[in-house]
């Protein structure tokens, strides 16, 4: 009997995604967990892995096409299994094979969905500048019992467990599963490996350095790999926007003027697109304006570059300012929350998870760092430095973007004097900073010269007021202003 393989759920809410790549092609034999395709969700690029050995029978995508959880993506013979020499590739692909005709997709089947969960502008500056162990197992083995009622079958994990898993060396088979519906969760797989005897040195290498595995996205417009070799265009179809509030009103025909262009907006651009306008629409925004002498700070980055680099690292504003942020936020809790309007409930997180806005070719992307309260500057730096690597080459994870309480912006390599950031919905408040600027300055009835940081903080006015804005942003500037609390840990 043929089995068919759907869009699983891919948590955080999401239900549609945009094929960014097929990875196979039908009559190819493929390993359990060999990469299928790449899809582009509302929050990254992430590849989908096969769920079990065996030869495609049909593929129902192709590139540019958008797809609903549940919708059958591949089916596969049930009587193809993966021969040892594929374990190691993934797939067995015969490059001479021509492709079969694409079909449309067959009626979603339905799957258990995941509770949603929450989940605006460059990357950081330095102040001087800018002021498988293995989850596969043979196709025939029996599925642990999940709690999905399915005997056998792919474990129920998403895309950025399976991936931990392998990093690990974890099979995801004898995973006890926690999640809702009998899903795998990310805790499940790091718990399975408490008692576990240590792994091996190359496997070891391999979990250090996560950020080199994984494939370049396809960029808009990029040709999509075929199995003879040959480019084909990825098709673009244009979708309008999810309606938020009151309906436009219709555009006037802009060719009496001139000649125009059309252009289909990408799948990232599209979602920013409907996310800016649903906070905007929902939260009324208010902006409070300061300044930080950063003086000090500065000549502290300035004496700290050969130390940072011998950690193998370059030391930047940023890591401050989330440091600042993270315990600023512990004194005005208000603006690490998220209102609960249907509720009537303020909701207060007691812990720090900090967005960081990163420009990307694609579009502007924020990964998230946690417990910003409770690390060091030095490891502050070092994962903000991975993380924003991995967001501009496409190689972020769902879990790398997802579960954030507050976000900073930094214009400052792009210079300006400030700017007004949309909150990152739903969270309550989002920091904005400009270029620092060297500014004469009376100090002590003297007028010399200070660095100056401009700074705009944004916030829901239906959580604070005007006052609370005010003493929440002093409250970050005091700490930049005296830098050497927030070395302490270095």
């Amino acid at each position: 009997m043929p089995r068919p393989f759907a869009l699983p759920d891919l948590g955080e809410g999401l239900t549609e995604a945009e094929i960014v790549k097929v990875l196979v092609g039908e009559g190819d034999v493929v390993a359990e967990d060999a990469p299928l395709l790449e899809v582009e969700t509302d929050k990254a690029t992430v590849e989908i892995p096969s769920p079990f050995a065996g030869r495609v029978a049909r593929v129902h995508i192709q590139p540019g096409q958008t797809v609903k959880v549940g919708e059958v993506l591949v089916t596969f013979d049930d009587s193809s299994a993966v021969g040892a020499g594929h374990g190691g590739g993934g797939r067995g692909r015969g490059a001479s094979e021509p492709h079969s005709p694409r079909t449309p997709p067959p009626a979603p089947s339905p799957l258990p969905r995941r509770q949603p969960a929450t989940v605006a502008n460059v990357s950081e500056q330095p102040l001087a500048h800018a002021a498988g162990g293995s989850e596969r197992a043979a196709a025939s083995a029996p599925a642990m019992a999940t709690g999905t009622g399915v005997g056998v079958g792919p474990v129920p994990a998403t895309p950025a467990t399976r991936r931990l898993a392998r990093e690990l060396g974890v099979d995801l088979r004898v995973v006890r599963a926690t999640g809702p519906a009998g899903r795998v969760t990310d805790d499940d797989v790091r718990a399975a490996t408490s008692g576990s005897a240590s792994r091996s040195s190359s496997l070891a290498a391999e979990v250090v350095a996560p950020a080199q595995r994984g494939q370049a996205v396809a960029e808009p417009g990029a040709a999509a790999p075929t199995r003879g070799g040959a480019a084909a265009e990825r098709a673009q179809v244009a979708k309008p926007l999810a309606p938020i509030g009151a309906e436009a009103p219709p555009l006037p025909r802009f060719e009496q003027w001139g000649p125009v262009q059309r252009q289909p907006l990408s799948h990232l651009r599209r979602t920013i697109a409907e996310r800016m306008a649903l906070s905007a629409t929902l939260i009324p925004h208010v902006t409070h304006f300061d300044r930080a002498d950063v003086t000090e700070l500065d000549a502290i980055i300035r004496r700290s570059v050969e130390p940072a680099r011998e950690r193998g690292l370059v030391l930047t504003l940023t890591s401050f300012l989330l440091k600042a942020a993270a315990l600023a936020l512990k004194e005005h809790p208000q603006f690490n929350a998220s209102l609960d309007g249907a509720a009537g409930e303020l909701i207060l997180k007691r812990y720090y998870h900090l967005g960081v806005a990163v420009a990307t070719e694609r579009g502007l992307i924020v990964p998230v760092i946690r417990d910003v309260d409770r690390k060091p500057l030095v490891q502050l730096q070092r994962e903000l430095a991975t993380l924003a690597q991995r967001v501009r080459e496409g190689k972020a994870t769902l879990d790398d973007l997802r579960g954030g309480t507050f976000t900073i912006t930094n214009i400052g390599a792009l210079g300006g004097t400030g700017a007004i950031p949309i909150i990152n919905y739903p969270e309550a408040a989002i920091l904005g900073v400009a270029r620092a600027r060297e500014e004469p300055v009376v100090l002590e009835g003297r007028i010399v010269p200070r660095t100056l940081l401009p700074i705009s903080l944004t916030f829901d006015h239906r959580v604070a007021d005007g006052a609370d804005g005010a003493r929440f942003a002093a409250a970050i500037v005091r700490r930049l202003e005296r830098p050497e609390q927030l070395l302490l840990d270095w």
